[in-house]
């Protein structure tokens, strides 16, 4: 079993008068043929933490709160394994009016996208079955059903050669997603910030980074 990890980086508002809203929002997917080394680097570095630090992470990392520290402890390791990163960043002041009022459509449809680029790219196999796991963002049972039913049929209609099962959880279910989302943190720190201090630390293992409405 092989495993596809998805995650994003920024927001999807897009009332720039706000201080806090991203000009990108960015998807992320991790491609690992082995889903253990990805775990044990979250279970290492967990480890290395101080009673008090562990009492307060209760087993989940997310990039944006960690120490440098950590962060370029977990990219290091990433950095070194068997994997790869393909990314969208999407430039939100060039999103169509129309799409920026549905806003959980435009997620499906930018997920779709990297998900094709996936799949016609060579980047999975196509011998054996593929778990995709995304990062659960919808407290909303309806409208999380509706993403994996509408990612499950783009897959089946369009990839048939692929055997991809597509499943939403949450970062403390699955210590997969925690890695896909420090990955996906260094790009979203590059192209919003302009720093490219994490990105260049994981450069190695990232295959294609995309725009969309360019």
């Amino acid at each position: 079993m092989s495993y596809i990890f998805l995650d994003e980086s920024g927001d999807m508002g897009f009332d720039f008068t706000k201080k806090k809203t991203s000009q990108y929002f960015i998807i992320t997917c991790l491609f690992s043929a082995n889903n253990r080394p990805l775990q044990k680097i979250i279970k290492r570095t967990i480890k290395s933490f101080s009673v008090k630090e562990r009492l307060r992470h209760h087993g989940v990392l997310h990039a944006h709160k960690e120490t440098d520290r950590t962060r370029r402890k977990i990219l290091n390791e990433l950095a070194q394994q068997n994997v790869s990163v393909i990314s969208i960043y999407l430039n939100k002041k060039r999103v169509h009016t129309h799409l920026k009022d549905q806003k959980h459509i435009l997620y499906n449809f930018v997920s779709n996208i990297l998900i094709d680029r996936i799949c016609t790219n060579n980047i999975i196999p196509t011998d054996s079955p593929i778990e995709l796991i995304a990062s659960r963002r919808e407290t909303n049972k309806i409208l999380t059903d509706n993403f994996k039913k509408y990612l499950q049929s783009q897959i089946k209609g369009n990839h048939t050669k692929v055997n991809i099962a597509v499943a939403v959880k949450t970062p403390s279910q699955e210590k997969g997603l925690q890695v896909a989302d420090f990955a996906c943190w260094a790009i979203f720190r590059n192209r919003e910030h302009k720093d490219d201090t994490y990105y260049n630390m994981i450069k190695g293992v990232i295959v294609e980074e995309s725009p969309l409405f360019p």
